[in-house]
C-alpha cells in the first residue's frame, strides 16, 4: 500500500546531505515551508545550495537556514526584500554566493528542470549584466539569451491539502513555486495543513500528483512567518 505520510519534520529532512542542492517554495511569507526549513536547521546540513525565490524574511525560516551559515549559494530572484536582514550583510562580507536570476526565468529554468528540456531561449536578459557571457541567437530578428533548466536534490514545499499518495492541493498564492519545484527535484519533501483520507481529494482538483512527491508531513498549525518577522523572532523560539 502506498503511503507517503512520515510522522515528523525532522523525519522528513533526515536524508538531506552537505552539499544538496535544494529548492524552496515561498513568495515572500506565501508558501513557505518554515517547520520543514527549521528541520533541516536542526539536522544540520551544511554547504548547501538553495533555490527559492527569495532569501526569506527577519531571521526565520529561509534567513535563519541562512543566518546559521548553512547556505553557501543562493539561487533567487529578489535577494533583498524589506524584510531581508541576513543576506545582505553576509553576501557584502563574501560568506555566500548569489546566482540572480529574472523571476519569469528562474520559474522557467525550474519548470524546464521538471519537464526534462536541458536549456531553452529568453529575452529577459538580453544586453544586461545577467546576460554576458551567455550564449545568445537570433529568431526572428530577436536576440535570446541561453539560460540552463535547474534541477535539484531535494525540495521542500508547502501547500494546503495532502493525500498518502502525495497529491497536493494548495492554498490559493501559496501555491506559487511548489508544484515546478516538485516536479524538478529528485526527492520531493511536502508539509501539509492537513492530510486527507485516499480518495477524498477530486482527482480533477489536483494541483501536484502524488508521483512528484515523496513524502508528506502533517503540520496542522503552521507558524504565521509574517508575526515572527514583526517580533523580530530568532530561531531557536
Amino acid at each position: 500500500m502506498i503511503n507517503k505520510i512520515v510522522s515528523t519534520p525532522a523525519e522528513a529532512v533526515s536524508t538531506v546531505k552537505d552539499g544538496s542542492v535544494v529548492m524552496i517554495s515561498g513568495f515572500g511569507e506565501a508558501g513557505s515551508p518554515i517547520e520543514l526549513i527549521h528541520a533541516l536547521i536542526d539536522h544540520g546540513a551544511r554547504d548547501l545550495t538553495v533555490i527559492s525565490n527569495n532569501t526569506g524574511s527577519g531571521h526565520v525560516g529561509l534567513a535563519a537556514l541562512i543566518e546559521n551559515r548553512q547556505v553557501a549559494k543562493m539561487i533567487c530572484s529578489f535577494p533583498r526584500t524589506a524584510n531581508s536582514r541576513v543576506f545582505p550583510e553576509l553576501y557584502k562580507n563574501g560568506e555566500i554566493e548569489l546566482e540572480l536570476v529574472p523571476q519569469g526565468t528562474l520559474a522557467e529554468r525550474i519548470r524546464a528542470g521538471g519537464a526534462g528540456i536541458p536549456a531553452f531561449y529568453t529575452p529577459a536578459s538580453v544586453d544586461t549584466p545577467l546576460g554576458e557571457g551567455k550564449e545568445e541567437r537570433v529568431f526572428d530578428g530577436q536576440k535570446y539569451v541561453m539560460e540552463y533548466a535547474l534541477s535539484a536534490d531535494y525540495a521542500l514545499v508547502k501547500c494546503q491539502t495532502a493525500d498518502r499518495y502525495g497529491n497536493l492541493l494548495y492554498n490559493k498564492t501559496a501555491r506559487n513555486f511548489g508544484p515546478v519545484m516538485c516536479t524538478a527535484a529528485e526527492t520531493s519533501i511536502v508539509q501539509s495543513r492537513n492530510i486527507v483520507q485516499a480518495g477524498d481529494i477530486d482527482p480533477e482538483t489536483v494541483v501536484t500528483p502524488g508521483i512528484f512527491v515523496d513524502s508528506v508531513v502533517e503540520v496542522a498549525d503552521p507558524a504565521d512567518e509574517s508575526k515572527l518577522v514583526a517580533e523580530d523572532r530568532r530561531y531557536p523560539w
